[in-house]
């Protein structure tokens, strides 16, 4: 079961004394605070309280996400600066204020996009796009990224609008908006790159792609690297979402002929639930099955399903990444993104050969 419960914003007073006590018992330098939450900082009614005082700590700060609704005067972004924001994650949507506030339910979108405007010419700001089709995509995206440019933002984040289960609705909430056809992940992909071809900002796009590092799964343009890793010796099927199935079928073919790839329904491994596998042809499938490492199963039921057929099958967790989406590789280096990779697979063909059949 997954569940989302928030009781409401926490008392700043009871946040500044939690936080302040656990930095006085740090015994490491302080890198950076990230202000970060179940909610959108920005909505948070004493946000300039507990920046003021985090400032106090002289280390940079960073917001994780934020949407900007909150903003409502412009003058915070300067605020902000002063007391050491160093880079921020935010959501704009589109740099038309009109298609923000219907869209976003934003109260006050020109001091949204204000505010967007001036930290992109002093900090890192790292944008984000949800792509409605038909609505921010086309002429409007492209004003967009060009707002975005000019301003001096670091980066954009196209992120696919997600309106079915199988795009990763496991909230019982499918369609978000009844009657919108979402992208389907190869024209989306190519969005993407259409969108960043002649851009000096980074443009990326989650579930698919970063053009600048060939992610997800950059590795598969790397012999000399996929050379470097264990051969796979166990036979075993690899379960995983349809987005990654075609790429990690092809490594793990380059790296053994004993493991094949069980692809189900779902787009995104990590939101596999236990419905996913009820959808698997059992016959297809190995005594030995890896599922994701973040998965939303329970071992045991996942096992249950897997043998359901009388075929007792044991089920063990891979690596909890394998690769980097365009979200996460977006602050990365693409040595970064290999150096993932690399981890990630080896841990999986380890799991392959130590539980795998022979």
């Amino acid at each position: 079961m997954v569940r989302e419960a928030y009781p409401g914003f926490r008392p700043f007073r009871e946040v500044a004394e939690e936080t302040l006590g656990r930095l006085q018992l740090a015994s490491d330098e302080i890198d950076r605070v990230t202000i970060s939450g179940g909610g959108d900082p920005s909505c948070y009614p004493a946000f300039d309280d507990l920046v003021e005082v985090l400032a106090a700590i002289e280390s940079p700060l960073h917001i994780g996400y934020t949407s900007g609704k909150g903003f409502d005067d412009p003058e915070v972004a300067g605020r902000l600066v002063e007391n050491g924001l160093t880079e921020v994650s935010f959501t704009v949507f589109a740099s038309d204020p009109g298609l923000r506030k219907r869209y976003m339910h934003d109260p006050t979108p020109e001091a949204s996009l204000a505010v967007v405007e001036e930290l992109a010419g002093a900090i890192d700001l790292y944008a984000a796009a949800v792509i409605l089709p038909g609505v921010n995509d086309g002429a409007v995206l492209e004003a967009t990224a060009d707002w975005l440019e000019e301003a001096g933002a670091r980066g954009l984040i196209l992120m696919r609008f997600a309106n079915e289960v199988r795009q990763g609705l496991v909230l019982g909430n499918a369609p978000v908006i009844p009657g919108v056809e979402p992208q389907d992940v190869e024209s989306f992909s190519a969005l993407v790159r259409e969108t960043a071809q002649g851009r000096s900002m980074r443009v990326t796009g989650t579930p698919l792609l970063d053009p600048a590092l060939g992610s997800p799964f950059a590795i598969r343009d790397e012999p000399d690297l996929l050379d470097r890793l264990p051969r796979v010796t166990g036979r075993a099927s690899v379960v995983t979402g349809s987005v990654a199935a075609p790429f990690l079928g092809g490594l793990l073919e380059r790296l053994g002929e004993t493991a094949q790839v069980a692809p189900v329904k779902k787009e995104i491994a990590c939101l596999i639930t236990a419905d996913d596998l009820r959808d698997l042809d059992l016959s297809t499938l190995e005594n030995v099955v890896v599922i994701p490492g973040r998965a939303l199963v329970h071992d045991a039921e996942a096992e249950a399903i897997l043998s359901s057929d009388g075929r007792r099958r044991t089920v063990v967790r891979g690596p909890d990444m394998l690769t980097a989406d365009g979200e996460t590789s977006m602050g990365m280096t693409r040595e970064g993104v290999l150096d993932l990779e690399m981890r990630g697979l080896f841990e999986l063909v380890n799991t392959i050969n130590l539980h795998g059949g022979r």
